[in-house]
């Protein structure tokens, strides 16, 4: 409860609890409304506090079970603070722009993150030394552009697990991608968005920088720690299979040493043990005589 507490105080202090002018509310925010005050909405901060743990808990599963998360927060206020955030826990991220079709259209994405790294590789290793001055520029001009739009995408290979937003209203192309492919959506809702628009809703300020930032750093350490107790169990599994080989191999070289022992010491044993076993076929001969 204390954790809460303090918590709810931190969000207090960020401004985490202003939300939009009453005329601008969507009334589907309700539930998320505490109070109004000189006509802007006040956010139940006892529902930012549940929902913000609930999500922080689910990321934290998918992160630990090593599927990626994608940031999205494209406002002036987001860029920064997404941006630190995903590379902290190296998770890929869009900040400038959102390419129509960077989920739905995925390979053509792909393909032009592909020729953008060819660019950035030949730029390089001296491969363009050949080409004109302005040929050149002209190249290390459009990979520049590219790497702005693409550059967070990068090592995005496939489709992510899910996306967190940063207010729901203005990543509108992105959330309706993810939802068209059943990709998890966790989001920032402001009183001015529909919350069940996402899967996770976390009600909250989204304009001011200091509440977009405490919100997304908490969802980052929950990410970071899901990664830590994967790296934890991989150490762990590696560390057992390394015991059961060290076994197995004490065990054959015991085995080996037995095997040799008896091999040496006991030179007539089976010579003895063996020949009154081929003398047995004779008994049941004697007894059909009889």
């Amino acid at each position: 409860m204390e954790n809460n507490t303090s918590l709810q105080q931190q969000l207090l202090e960020a401004g985490v609890h202003f939300g939009h002018l009453r005329k601008k509310w969507n009334p589907k925010m309700l539930p998320y409304i505490f109070a109004e005050k000189k006509g802007i909405h006040i956010i139940d901060l006892n529902k930012t506090t549940e929902c913000l743990q609930e999500t922080a808990g689910v990321l934290k599963q998918i992160a630990r079970s090593g599927k990626k998360i994608l940031f999205v927060g494209t406002k002036k206020q987001a860029k920064d603070i997404v941006t630190e955030c995903a590379q902290k826990v190296n998770m890929p991220f869009v900040t400038e722009r959102w390419l129509g079709g960077m989920l739905t259209n995925f390979n053509t994405v792909r393909k032009s993150v592909k020729k953008m790294q060819s660019i950035e590789k030949m730029l390089g290793d001296g491969s363009f030394d050949s080409i004109t001055k302005k040929e050149r520029l002209t190249l290390s001009r459009d990979k520049d552009k590219m790497e702005k739009v693409l550059g967070g995408i990068a090592q995005l290979s496939r489709i992510p697990a899910a996306l967190f937003i940063v207010d729901i209203g203005h990543e509108h192309i992105a959330l309706a991608e993810a939802k068209r492919l059943g990709v998890a959506t966790f989001g920032v809702v402001d009183t001015n968005c529909d919350p069940n628009k996402v899967d996770f809703a976390i009600p909250a300020n989204d304009d001011a920088t200091k509440s977009i930032a405490i919100i997304t750093q908490y969802v980052t350490a929950a990410i970071a720690e899901g990664l830590a107790e994967r790296q934890a169990a991989k150490d762990e599994e590696a560390e057992d299979a390394s015991l059961t080989d060290e076994n197995q191999k004490k065990a054959a070289r015991l085995e080996a040493e037995a095997q040799a022992e008896a091999g040496g010491g006991g030179g007539g044993r089976p010579r003895g043990s063996n020949q009154p076993r081929r003398r047995t076929p004779s008994s049941p001969k004697r007894t059909s005589n009889r």
